[in-house]
């Protein structure tokens, strides 16, 4: 979608690695694929697999440490596309919960009020689908752990649509429908400069 001398920023698919995967026929990934066209691309973040949407990718270690940077003192403003299943309650709202690795069911993570780290992801309703029993909504993580939305969703009894860890057999779907859709970041090479993208959710 965008490149200069300091980051790339694309819409991964999804179904596509962000980064190289155990086995040969795990190395097709976004870093792989942007790496052959900007050899100098580094990755600063990641979607999980399941996940399509905005990616973005630093040039150089500089600008690699200037975005880990940003994204550890969240001033990257994150914003996602989901359908969840059921009814969503009210138009707005956040989910405090902390989360943590369910080692005996890796990859999966839950909640976890001893171990969990503190998490934050807030919503917005955007629209109800009475027919399907479906809601559309806006999702800001104001933190970022591992399945955050998936988990934080499921945990309010709203699970992703198409989520093949955490959803039930009967909101089963071609692909998760979560999608990162908005991206705003300040520059690498220049912090007082916010650069912003965004991708209309393919589902």
């Amino acid at each position: 979608l965008y490149a200069d001398d300091a980051l790339v920023v694309v819409d991964k698919p999804a179904g596509l690695l962000a980064v190289p995967g155990r086995g040969e026929q795990r190395q097709d990934c976004v870093a792989a694929r942007v790496q052959a066209r900007f050899a100098d691309a580094l990755v600063v973040h990641r979607l999980d697999q399941a996940t399509s949407g905005l990616m973005v990718l630093a040039r150089g270690a500089v600008a690699q440490r200037a975005l880990s940077r940003a994204f550890a003192e969240r001033r990257v403003a994150k914003g996602y596309t989901a359908i969840v299943g059921g009814r969503l309650a009210g138009t707005a709202g956040t989910i405090e919960l902390p989360l943590a690795a369910d080692w005996p069911n890796r990859p999966r993570q839950r909640v976890d009020a001893l171990r969990g780290k503190p998490s934050t992801t807030h919503w917005r309703v955007l629209r109800h689908d009475a027919a399907a029993g479906t809601t559309r909504v806006e999702l800001e993580p104001h933190t970022g752990r591992s399945h955050q939305l998936r988990v934080h969703l499921l945990a309010i009894g709203h699970p992703i649509v198409g989520d093949a860890l955490y959803a039930p057999p009967d909101l089963a779907a071609p692909r998760l429908m979560l999608h990162a859709s908005s991206l705003a970041l300040p520059h690498p090479y220049d912090a007082r400069r916010r650069v912003s993208f965004s991708s209309f959710a393919p589902f």
